[in-house]
């Protein structure tokens, strides 16, 4: 699966997307899991980062398949 980072989080993972490969389609708590080990800086945002899947926002029960596009998207402010 393709996994994209915005804003503060490409600051965070030091890049905008990676390719991630696991053994099988996890969860959000899997996908956060996967994510952690790699960027464990990601922890902290976390508690305000919802997960899209294919454009639209994810369920908190959605599984994920390798041939999806995830994005990780923090908080927006306006103004």
């Amino acid at each position: 699966m393709r996994v994209l980072f915005f804003a503060q989080l490409k600051d965070v993972t030091g890049c905008d997307a990676i390719e991630l490969a696991l053994p099988s389609p996890p969860d959000g708590d899997g996908l956060w899991a996967a994510l952690l080990l790699r960027f464990p800086a990601l922890a902290a945002h976390r508690p305000n980062v919802r997960l899209a899947r294919n454009w639209e926002y994810a369920a908190p029960d959605a599984i994920f398949a390798a041939t999806d596009e995830i994005a990780l998207i923090p908080p927006v402010s306006g103004g």
